[in-house]
């Protein structure tokens, strides 16, 4: 099959995983005011949690093939897209991104933790080989889980926003449709998805790791970007950038961690040599920025010409 076809399966693919995504929020967001949970904990855990599903049914999708490289392109990838394209886009379209004293103390050493072990999962210690092993990914996963469990108690302490029974929305039948259709969307979506990126790969003769990198940890990323940039506009700017941090961190502990629980996860030479360094000099910057309490507007085109600049290196132009 020709090239356009592949491209065709890629873009609907892409298309069925952000409407996937889009649908089950949707529907398990109505679940969770409907059992009493606050509109924090609803945010903290279904909403920041559902943007970054097509970055997880991605990597599911590309351990069961067998691409496991795919899986430490989309994370690193993904989260070095967050950081420089979204929030370099987020602070030039609200003008700049105010960063409060909570998130400055408790999220953004979080991010900086978390990106800290992420990195330590993969690093080819004593010269051998960068992988990823099952016990590994489980302390991926009771990372996250702290991490979740620590945030919520922290913030939910204060919180007094829970709605009475009498107010709760009543469960109809389309609630779950949604629900479910959007599950369904992400598993076919992730799916066709790696296909069409394996056989992209070999027609034009590009690594699928180079593919997944640039492509798909942008296309992925398309639910914080849309969900940033809106907020950034509306300068609600906890919200653009609580966005990016969650992201983040669910990337570096689940969309790594539940893939490794079934198989052994590499990491490609490219990735390994241009992704990772930029990935630590662009956290590196954004916790620099967060501390100041700002992020200005031309530190925003910065990160956007840092995102060109680390495009250009993959694919070897630069």
């Amino acid at each position: 099959m020709n090239l356009v076809f592949w491209i065709i399966i890629f873009a609907v693919s892409l298309y069925a995983l952000i409407k996937g995504a889009d649908l089950f929020v949707f529907g398990a967001e109505k679940i969770g005011l409907r059992m009493g949970l606050s509109p924090f904990v609803i945010g903290v855990t279904i909403v920041a949690i559902g943007t970054s599903f097509p970055e997880l049914f991605v990597s599911l999708a590309a351990g069961f093939k067998g691409v496991t490289e795919a899986i430490t392109a989309t994370v690193i990838g993904s989260n070095i897209a967050n950081i420089l394209l979204i929030g370099g886009l987020s602070a030039i379209i609200g003008k700049k991104l105010i960063v409060n004293k909570s998130l400055i103390d408790i999220e953004l050493p979080l991010l900086s933790i978390g990106t800290v072990i992420f990195l330590s999962a993969i690093w080819p210690w004593n010269g051998g080989e960068a992988v990823i092993t099952r016990a590994e990914s489980v302390i991926l996963i009771l990372a996250y889980v702290s991490y979740l469990l620590y945030t919520i108690s922290y913030r939910e302490g204060s919180d007094s926003e829970k709605s009475p029974p009498a107010e709760r929305e009543k469960l109809s039948v389309q609630i779950w449709v949604a629900l479910f259709v959007g599950i369904g969307l992400l598993v076919l979506g992730s799916k066709f998805l790696i296909d069409s990126v394996v056989e992209m790969s070999k027609i034009i003769g590009i690594a699928v790791e180079i593919i997944t990198i640039l492509a798909v940890a942008v296309g992925t990323s398309l639910p914080e970007l849309v969900v940033s940039v809106r907020a950034a506009f509306n300068k609600k700017f906890d919200i653009a950038i609580g966005n990016i941090i969650g992201s983040n961190t669910f990337n570096s502990f689940m969309v790594i961690g539940i893939p490794g629980l079934f198989t052994t996860i590499g990491l490609d030479q490219a990735t390994f040599i241009v992704g990772v360094p930029m990935l630590i000099l662009t956290t590196f910057l954004f916790v620099i920025s967060g501390i100041s309490n700002r992020i200005h507007s031309w530190e925003g085109i910065l990160y956007v010409f840092l995102y060109v600049f680390f495009v250009g290196k993959i694919l070897n132009i630069l």
